[in-house]
């Protein structure tokens, strides 16, 4: 990379490799910290500013196990604890980073599609799934990762910030995640059409999540279009069908 010119490499923490079991209560793996020390190290001896995601879909198994992982608003907080060991222990040199890669594709293709771990969806889906709900967890696991996000974006603002004169971020292929994040509320075609499937903000978590960064990434990688589809007549509620009725007129 320093060859080519190159003078910022993005990568991923796995959150077991920090935390086999996801969580403080179980301990932090000094290997999985010296690891990525030494990645860190190597990067900016050559010249490389690291921009570091905490989570890029990989949930840890013992928080599957225990609470059904991003389902379960256990999360936060284990997240927001994974996220701080980060900070402590590569904030010294790390000054970039991103919370959650692509919310979105996590949430629809894990929960809606059942096509990445932990494979739930609705039996008539594409992943064939023996559980799930394709209706209402792809909202439920969004609405978590959104929470969790920016439970570790105020830590990281109130506590390390200062010291450390980092940024914190989140990068997305926008969708239905954007108006949360500047706005503090779903989008209202969203609320009108998902109605009770949909979780809603509190006061103090709209603020919370409002304006809860301090850059965006956007990954894109090709165009989309719209064309003209029938509605569901409510047969099969799906994401994937919400999101043919949220673009009908």
């Amino acid at each position: 990379m320093k060859d080519m010119g190159v003078d910022a490499y993005r990568f991923s923490i796995s959150w077991t490799r920090i935390l086999p079991d996801g969580t403080l209560r179980g301990g932090v793996n000094k290997e999985g910290i010296t690891y990525y020390n030494n990645l860190i190290n190597e990067l900016l001896s050559k010249g490389l500013q690291p921009f570091v995601t905490l989570f890029h879909w990989d949930s840890p198994q013992a928080l599957e196990d225990t609470y059904s992982g991003f389902l379960n608003p256990n999360i936060i907080n284990d997240y927001k604890d994974y996220a701080e060991v980060c900070f402590t222990e590569f904030g010294d040199r790390v000054k970039h980073w991103i919370t959650i890669n692509e919310p979105w594709s996590f949430s629809v293709a894990s929960y809606a599609m059942g096509v990445f771990a932990p494979g739930r969806c609705s039996p008539w889906e594409l992943g064939k799934c023996s559980t799930g709900d394709s209706g209402r967890e792809p909202y439920t696991v969004g609405h978590h990762q959104l929470l969790a996000h920016a439970a570790a974006a105020k830590l990281y603002k109130q506590k390390y910030q200062a010291v450390q004169k980092g940024k914190v971020g989140i990068t997305l292929v926008s969708n239905w995640f954007m108006d949360p994040l500047t706005r503090g509320v779903y989008p209202r075609s969203m609320r009108t059409l998902v109605g009770s499937r949909l979780p809603q903000f509190t006061k103090e978590q709209s603020k919370m999540v409002k304006g809860s960064f301090d850059f965006i990434g956007i990954n894109y990688y090709t165009a989309n279009y719209a064309d003209n589809l029938p509605p569901s007549n409510g047969l099969n509620i799906s994401y994937n069908t919400d999101v043919f009725e949220m673009a009908s007129p």
